[in-house]
């Protein structure tokens, strides 16, 4: 048995892809320490982990004081989260031992808290693998696209933030890939390599997973036969973009008379009583068993989070993505690029063209055929089971027993 140390945030994406193979680990003997938010504690708990929180809103503090509208300017907010998450790794060190460290990719204090504690580490991506070529050809688009005093700006906070890091911990971040996608010597990826895009630029350090199965508390089961019409269309932004009634209006207005079934999952933060009046074609709720729902669905309306597409593409459901920010951008661009739906935004997009994009992807068989066999892909990864694997391998390369 091996002792580890699980070091994450506290966004739902990148927490619950995690918890089947917390629960795969510990089933295998592991002792799991897991670093997270409060917020997220029983859920991992509930996966066999013990659990060490960080302050969420401290972080939420520090990244709302970030320019995140480019990613550099994100890899620089995550850098600064050191100040908070790296004491509370220590802390947890104190009296300690532990063999190796599993850190998200987005958060750069996992990977500085195992250089801290000279323990081997393996990152956990939930998004698509982001080698250095397409890092390097994402910084030349964004020099650019951007004026030369805000790039010079940009680079100059970041390098401001990594000597931050190099003088309060002596830990090195040498670029701006380092600190974005917080490489290790073995990286799972929660997706298949069919998926990803630039599959070709990715080596074998990058290991494919699939989804793992992780996703939010199950809501309880819907009778579906309490939505009237026919091909049942699921409309759902997710957790974090959820509070958009302008959106979910402009839904009413586009499928509200139609024979179409549809199921919206407004999310918590929105009043419904906002919304106005719902056709009778709507069931909207504050949430709903998504899993649940997908399994019948003709049609997924979403906002492109990487989990949600994953359970889309493995029941076969083609898409419709009208990413709102991150990495949703590159998943709709993907989904499009392989014919297992459209990317679109909202901006110029009528209700009457938002339904002639429904009703003929609805018609053409080949859209559901490209998101089958892209589920197919994503099955076959191997999942939760297919990640341990890799963590034993791992831990065997790295001569450690077990």
């Amino acid at each position: 048995m091996a002792r580890v140390l699980f070091v994450n945030g506290g966004l739902e994406g990148h927490v619950n892809p995690t918890l089947e193979l917390v629960r795969e680990l510990t089933r295998r003997g592991e002792d799991v320490v897991y670093l997270t938010t409060e917020p997220m504690r029983r859920r991992v708990e509930a996966a066999g982990a013990a659990v060490r929180t960080v302050d969420a809103h401290r972080l939420a503090e520090i990244m709302r004081t970030a320019d995140v509208r480019n990613f550099v300017g994100v890899a620089t907010g995550l850098l600064r989260c050191a100040e908070v998450v790296v004491p509370r790794v220590l802390e947890a060190a104190q009296g300690e031992r532990f063999d190796y460290v599993i850190h998200d990719t987005i958060l750069g204090s996992g990977r500085i808290a195992a250089q801290l504690l000279n323990v081997p580490a393996v990152a956990s991506c939930t998004t698509f693998a982001r080698p250095p070529a397409v890092v390097g050809r994402m910084l030349r688009r964004l020099a650019a696209e951007t004026s030369e005093a805000e790039y010079t700006r940009l680079i100059e906070q970041f390098g401001e933030a990594c000597d931050a890091v190099r003088q309060e911990y002596g830990v090195q971040v040498d670029s701006v890939y380092d600190a974005y996608c917080n490489p290790a010597l073995r990286t799972l990826v929660y997706t298949s390599r069919r998926f990803q895009p630039d599959a070709d630029r990715v080596d074998d350090s990058f290991k494919f997973v699939g989804p793992t199965g992780g996703s939010a508390p199950a809501a309880d089961p819907m009778d579906l036969g309490e939505v009237p019409g026919d091909r049942l269309i699921y409309i759902s932004l997710g957790t974090v973009f959820s509070q958009a009634p302008a959106f979910y209006r402009f839904c009413f207005d586009a499928l509200g008379d139609r024979s179409y079934r549809v199921i919206l999952s407004a999310g918590a933060k929105t009043t419904l009583a906002d919304l106005g009046s719902i056709p009778p074609n709507f069931v909207v709720k504050s949430y709903v068993p998504q899993l649940q729902v997908l399994e019948h669905a003709q049609l997924f309306v979403t906002h492109g989070g990487m989990n949600s597409v994953s359970e889309g593409l493995l029941n076969g459901v083609p898409l419709i993505v009208f990413p709102q920010g991150a990495d949703q951008f590159d998943v709709a661009d993907r989904v499009a690029e392989m014919g297992a739906g459209l990317s679109l935004s909202q901006r110029d997009l009528s209700p009457t063209e938002f339904r002639r994009h429904i009703d003929r992807l609805l018609a053409d068989d080949s859209v559901r055929e490209a998101s089958q066999e892209i589920g197919e892909s994503l099955r076959a990864a191997g999942g939760a089971t297919r990640a341990a694997d890799e963590v034993f391998a791992f831990k065997g390369a790295a001569g450690m027993a077990g």
